[in-house]
């Protein structure tokens, strides 16, 4: 998939891709995402209205990476989290995503992912629940299969 981007995939320009989210969830949907814990649930209301109304990540794989961005800024601002290239990272050839985040040691989840699965497979693939499973104190390290979430 090739995007185009108004700024660089870099954890330096992330918080500039979820700040397009936010202005585009308010204009479009006069949705409030505020970063907060709970904006998570809104934006997965959001990624199911656009997937009832039959939108899917392919035509519009640019939002989707910036509410993915998003996503990564909640896991940033409320679980201590930290924007990281997947290149040179252990999740380097698993993601198909230039960048994840890194919750300590060797705690990674990969929010833009996830949100592409979310709009495209449905509630199987709920946020919240992605939140949750890795802001757990017991949440899984670095295994075998990461690309699930």
């Amino acid at each position: 998939m090739q995007l185009r981007l108004k700024y660089p995939p870099t954890p330096e320009a992330a918080p500039r891709h979820a700040a397009l989210c936010v202005s585009a969830a308010l204009l479009l949907n006069d949705i409030d995402l505020d970063y907060s814990v709970d904006s998570v649930m809104r934006l997965d209301g959001l990624l199911e209205y656009l997937r009832q109304g039959g939108l899917t990540s392919e035509r519009m794989a640019e939002v989707v990476f910036a509410f993915g961005c998003y996503m990564g800024e909640v896991f940033v601002r409320r679980a201590g989290g930290a924007w990281c290239a997947t290149v040179g990272s252990p999740m380097e050839g698993i993601t198909g995503f230039p960048l994840v985040i890194q919750l300590g040691g060797h705690r990674y989840c990969n929010p833009i992912g996830k949100v592409f699965k979310r709009l495209d497979q449905g509630s199987a693939h709920a946020l919240p629940a992605f939140y949750r499973l890795y802001t757990r104190r017991d949440a899984p390290a670095l295994g075998p299969d990461p690309a699930v979430h």
